[in-house]
């Protein structure tokens, strides 16, 4: 195992929670390490239409490389890894990764999550392109289409009653399973003339990225141009189990208002906590984690008598000769 990496305070996630954090955290001239291990689900929006200040959208993945490059200016540090475990040894957390160690003083975990896919052959390359998991950043751009909920529980029926404001041809699939919905559902579905196909999804016919059909196990198919799932979350809180947090029974990171989790020194942010995830959500909360933080440690200095100019003093002024 490599020797270990020391930081002030270490952020596991290079998502826009992480990077928010980090700029800030750099620009208040701490140490900051970020590991990264590249799998922020950010990268699978191909556009962005709905972060503040780019009017003609923008892709996931330039978004977190300015974010980089943007942190990179601070003297944040950067580190390819994926952390496996973690530990607190007296007033520091120890985490143990795949190429190396690493200590801090202050942690943040934005882990994120991981939207779980229908189980549908051939799907993975629309992902982004004409199947979406979030109608808050993608039911405008599907305006009018033919829309697919993918669902059999009450969040489903929600969500295609929301569907609703941006197409009326819309359906649910619930690809074979019984429905869970109560029954105040079910009676939305027949008040709205919502269609329900119960038939195993086969497969789709698409055209490239583009969904076109789903096919059916009864030979049929329904013409689509979009899909929506609600097939759930995984969260990636393993790190705040191993440390004590508290997560709630969704999985979620337990956080007070300025991303304090039930363990001092420890922080979360981002999707891996109760918040909406939206980017533009996860960012706000990286700058608020990060504010809170540097707080933490700059009122932890005053009460150890160790507060230290991280600033050079000006060079002496040299004599001009006479």
């Amino acid at each position: 195992m490599a020797q270990s990496t020391t930081a002030e305070v270490i952020i596991v996630g290079g998502g826009l929670a992480g990077l928010s954090a980090a700029i800030y955290l750099g620009r208040a001239k701490r140490d900051t390490l970020v590991i990264d291990g590249g799998n922020s689900m950010a990268r699978w929006e191909p556009k962005v239409q709905n972060y503040l200040g780019f009017p003609q959208g923008i892709s996931g993945e330039e978004l977190l490389s300015r974010a980089r490059e943007q942190a990179r200016c601070y003297r944040v540090r950067f580190k390819r890894d994926r952390v496996v475990r973690g530990r607190i040894r007296g007033d520091h957390f120890s985490l143990r990764g795949e190429k190396g160690s690493y200590t801090s003083q202050r942690l943040l975990l934005a882990t994120g999550i991981f939207h779980i896919p229908p189980n549908i052959s051939g799907i993975q390359p629309c992902l982004g392109q004409s199947m979406f998991f979030c109608k808050d950043c993608d039911g405008y751009r599907v305006q009018g289409k033919a829309i697919a909920v993918y669902g059999w529980t009450n969040e489903a029926v929600d969500y295609a009653l929301a569907m609703l404001s941006y197409s009326s041809c819309l359906v649910i699939i619930t690809d074979g399973h019984t429905p869970r919905w109560n029954k105040q559902h079910a009676g939305w579905i027949r008040e709205y003339n919502i269609p329900v196909y119960s038939q195993p999804v086969t497969g789709i016919r698409k055209t490239r990225r583009q969904i076109r059909a789903l096919c059916l196990a009864d030979r049929s198919q329904i013409a689509v141009d979009a899909l929506f799932t609600t097939r759930g979350n995984i969260y990636f809180n393993k790190l705040a189990g191993d440390l004590g947090a508290k997560v709630n029974r969704n999985g979620e990171i337990a956080v007070d208002l300025e991303m304090r989790t039930t363990v001092p020194g420890l922080y979360a942010a981002g999707c891996v906590t109760p918040a909406n995830c939206q980017m533009i959500i996860a960012a706000g909360q990286g700058a608020t984690s990060a504010q809170a933080i540097n707080r933490d440690l700059f009122e932890e200095s005053l009460k150890t008598h160790s507060l230290r100019s991280r600033i050079h003093p000006p060079p002496k002024k040299m004599a001009h000769a006479g």
